[in-house]
């Protein structure tokens, strides 16, 4: 307050926060400094009255961050479908340390990768960790079945399939299709085929279609089989492997010409396809075009060259072509390649039987017979080898084998007659002589052809040695060579497995098996020695002097017939150009 001019005072009113005179209001717990009053912030210009019961509103403050235990899955994802896998196994085991091994995905993920590197046992026993964590994932159980099947657990495999399918809401083909394949390793063909059947109606897969044709072979269905090859056909027109393996399943048949057909599509849509190059090259060696053959094999060989079947069939081109020591070079680098293989064993003693170099075709015809004591043409030509080295005894008993085992080759019969003749067992040779006509006129009834020409003029001549009728050996017709083919033909297989198989997902492999193993072809060449001629019957290119202790290698271009069914096989070709070959003593 001051004195003015007028002799009055003056008051100057000034605003409560300069007033130096004002006395500081005690701090309400409900209304800190810190914040601006409600009056204030209503719009009001006057301070609230002391002892107001009006309230300022707290800020609360603000919550900690949680971590969430499913924030890196993304990253996870993103690393695994890119088969970063050691960058994923990082972040798996940073989010496991940080969840305390409770994350879902990263366990799911971890076992995947596992699978992947060969540990099935350790996988599975994650994937069982998943599904304690969520047990109502029907994923965490198709992994677990999954991991069975690959231990070969079959039976827990599909106990593990049917409880997924418990689970599930709608079909699933690929848990059907599954089911299918453990139940064919169970030997269950009637459930594998209703399993697969189903999944088939649920989605049409190339691989369901192939699991489902192999069922019918292993059943000897093979006409069923091809109709599902046709089938699948018509879904996937530019699919090689259906398209090579239909192929194969016609030349087992003996339709040559739809099998070309259908090797031709293979080699359009895939030009490098190894098994049909080979099915190509062995139809093309059983019509004796061995330069054509050996064209297609050099291209395979770019691609596969180290396979014994394709060396093997490399052999017995140069055979057909009589280059005998190329042949066994081949044949050699083949044994190398699969030394447990028979038919390469086979084809390298009956070289060395051509070369008329004995003791090396009863080393290689032992090891066959020691592989594969159930073929009939391995102890003919093991008796062969031992009739030249003298060891008669053995050598009967070896043509002993040979009939029994080869109920249907007339060829056998006529080299044990050969045998005993010149042994001077004519009661025997009587035998074997009638048994060889017997199973020559079977042999054209069921198949429509007749016998190489050779084998029949010896089975004429010795006819005529012993006294009997040979009318019954004269030609059917004009052909010589025979490319039909009987009732043991062999059969066509799985693609073992190949180890690799084609997965359906990015997470998981699929239990489908598809067939990638290059075809092989076994020769069953004729190799013919010159019959005893005590007729002094004059023969063309030989002397008429009699010849002691030879038999006709005549094995009548029959194919064999493998009981297990674990690789993919060719019509065996024959192998020499002549459809015979002499052994002279």
């Amino acid at each position: 307050m001051s004195n003015n001019d007028f002799g009055g005072s003056i008051v100057i009113l000034l605003p409560e926060r300069l007033d130096p005179h004002k006395a500081e209001a005690p701090i309400s717990p409900m209304n800190p400094v810190a914040e601006t009053p409600e009056s204030h912030v209503n719009g009001m210009t006057t301070t609230a009255p002391p002892g107001s019961a009006i309230k300022a509103k707290i800020r609360p403050r603000k919550a900690p961050e949680l971590q969430t235990v499913e924030r890196r899955n993304w990253l996870i994802h993103l690393h695994y479908v890119r088969k970063e896998f050691d960058i994923c196994k990082q972040l798996i085991r940073e989010q496991l340390e940080e969840t305390r091994g409770m994350c879902e995905y990263a366990n799911y993920v971890q076992g995947l990768i596992l699978r992947q590197e060969g540990k099935i046992q350790e996988s599975f026993e994650l994937f069982q960790l998943c599904n304690i964590l969520n047990p109502s994932s029907v994923e965490n159980i198709k992994q677990m079945a999954r991991a069975l099947f690959l231990l070969g657990r079959h039976r827990l495999a599909v106990e593990a399939y049917l409880q997924a399918e418990m689970k599930l809401d709608k079909p699933d083909w690929e848990l059907h299709h599954n089911l299918g394949i453990c139940y064919m390793h169970l030997k269950d063909h009637e459930g594998a085929r209703e399993q697969l059947i189903y999944a088939l109606e649920q989605n049409k897969h190339h691989q369901t279609f192939a699991s489902l044709a192999k069922i019918y072979l292993l059943e000897n269905d093979i006409p069923s089989a091809i109709s599902t090859y046709r089938a699948a056909i018509e879904y996937f027109p530019e699919n090689a492997d259906l398209h090579t393996t239909l192929g194969l399943l016609y030349m087992q048949i003996g339709k040559y010409q739809q099998a070309f057909e259908h090797l031709g599509t293979t080699l359009t849509f895939d030009p490098t396809n190894t098994r049909a190059i080979l099915a190509a090259g062995s139809m093309m060696q059983s019509h004796q075009d061995f330069d054509v053959a050996l064209t297609k094999y050099r291209v395979a060989a770019q691609s596969i060259p180290e396979s014994p079947p394709l060396w093997n069939n490399i052999a017995m081109c140069f055979f057909g072509k009589k280059k005998y020591v190329a042949a066994i070079s081949c044949l050699k680098r083949a044994n190398y390649l699969a030394p447990f293989d028979w038919k390469i064993l086979y084809n390298l003693g009956l070289v060395h039987l051509t070369m008329q170099q004995y003791t090396s075709a009863f080393h290689f015809l032992s090891a066959a017979v020691n592989l594969r004591p159930t073929k009939g043409h391995i102890f003919m030509l093991l008796a062969i080898a031992l009739t030249y080295l003298d060891d008669e005894e053995n050598a009967c008993q070896a043509y002993e084998q040979a009939v029994s085992l080869e109920a249907r080759d007339p060829s056998v019969c006529l080299n044990y007659a050969i045998f005993l003749h010149n042994h001077n067992n004519k009661e025997g040779a009587l035998r074997m002589i009638n048994e060889f006509e017997v199973r020559m006129v079977k042999f054209r009834q069921s198949t429509g052809a007749d016998l190489d020409t050779e084998i029949i003029e010896n089975g004429a001549k010795l006819a005529m040695l012993l006294g009997v009728d040979g009318s019954a050996f004269r030609k059917k017709s004009s052909h010589t060579q025979l490319i039909a083919q009987d009732e043991a033909t062999q059969e066509l297989i799985k693609p073992v497995e190949d180890p690799s198989s084609n997965s359906l997902f990015p997470e998981e492999d699929v239990e489908i098996s598809a067939d990638k193993t290059p075809p092989e072809t076994i020769e069953n060449t004729e190799t013919n020695s010159p019959l005893e001629d005590n007729a002094k019957t004059p023969q063309s290119g030989k002397s008429s002097k009699k010849m002691q202790q030879s038999e006709v290698l005549t094995t009548a271009y029959l194919h064999f017939k493998d009981e297990e069914l674990s690789s993919t096989q060719l019509p065996e070709e024959e192998n020499d150009k002549n459809n015979s070959k002499e052994l002279e003593n």
